[in-house]
């Protein structure tokens, strides 16, 4: 298995904040990965040597509610505002000036927002699976609640008593063994209309994930485990200590972040890099579609043959990818 570099902490924006880094500290602009749900900084071992071994400077946090990261109580500090500010105040901490920022799923959301909130800190933004999109014309709770219907995950996870929380929880071998696999060869469905406000899946998907966590039977399952038996321990152990609540709690702020984002200009002005994944059924390559008309100066990039959980499925590509790009762009 391979190992993290040495975990550090930084107190940042009122939080203690568990990260690694690797690579010459000379080096710049550095790269910080953000993780998405339910992941960690360790999904990102793969680049973390990779890119290092190329002379880049990287940094993984274990974000907000994550891992080695505290996990506040009150739902409203896991808002945007919150979660981009973490990462200004790591900057701080490691005196970094600028840097660029890649994320995937959750991660995603939320380093495309650092360069709208935070432009004088982002030299470029990489999304993983994770298309940047305009402010949505409605609530995105009530958007996926139509398209989707009530049992969609996110519509869940807004439930105030914390079923999913509970569901997760109690099966953590089980949630690992569902989500991290490869997925069966599939078409991309027709999209019927834009992706709504962070899921670009089409209707008939099912993303009912607590019912199907809690029927789940790794006994039944064809698909291809993405982890060694040592590197699921990982996630559930670390899982089983910190449980689900903390990053379920950045769901909890979609309508949160509706509200408060009206007033930002959604341009991003970076040079940016959109990682998409074939084979992904909740962000697909189509949900990147016309991304171009607010993020002018983009790149994109297909992985073939990949799930959702791209840096772990295809490293060496993800990898090779980032490290060609940020020469490219960066020198």
């Amino acid at each position: 298995m391979i190992e993290m570099p040495p975990l550090q902490f930084a107190q940042t924006n009122g939080i203690r904040m568990g990260y690694y880094d690797a690579g010459p500290k000379t080096d710049a602009p550095p790269l910080i990965l953000c993780h998405g749900w339910p992941e960690m900084a360790f999904s990102w071992r793969h680049q973390l040597w990779a890119l290092a071994a190329a002379g880049i400077r990287v940094i993984a946090p274990d974000q907000r509610g994550y891992g080695a990261t505290d996990r506040p109580e009150p739902v409203e500090a896991y808002d945007m505002e919150h979660l981009t500010g973490d990462l200004v105040g790591l900057m701080d901490h490691l005196g970094i000036d600028k840097a660029i920022f890649v994320g995937h799923d959750w991660g995603g959301f939320v380093v495309w927002q650092m360069p709208l909130r935070h432009p004088h800190r982002v030299a470029g933004v990489v999304g993983v699976n994770t298309p940047h999109w305009g402010r949505s014309p409605a609530d995105p709770i009530e958007l996926f609640r139509k398209r989707f219907g009530d049992s969609m995950y996110i519509v869940q996870f807004q439930d105030p008593a914390r079923e999913p929380d509970r569901i997760f929880g109690s099966r953590v071998e089980q949630t690992f063994d569902a989500f991290m696999r490869k997925p069966l060869p599939r078409k991309e469905e027709p999209s019927s209309g834009p992706p709504v406000a962070g899921v670009g899946a089409a209707p008939t998907t099912n993303l009912a994930f607590p019912q199907m966590i809690a029927a789940y039977d790794a006994r039944h399952d064809p698909r291809t485990p993405i982890l060694s038996p040592e590197e699921k321990k990982v996630f559930v152990d670390t899982f089983t200590r910190t449980g689900f609540t903390g990053g379920i709690n950045w769901y909890r702020n979609f309508s949160r972040n509706w509200q408060r984002s009206a007033d930002i200009d959604h341009m991003v002005k970076v040079p940016s890099l959109m990682i998409m994944a074939e084979n992904d059924a909740v962000l697909p390559p189509s949900a990147a579609d016309g991304m171009e008309k607010l993020v002018p100066d983009l790149e994109k990039y297909l992985v073939k043959d990949s799930g959702h959980w791209t840096q772990q499925e295809k490293p060496e590509e993800v990898s090779n990818k980032l490290i060609e790009w940020r020469r490219k762009r960066f020198g």
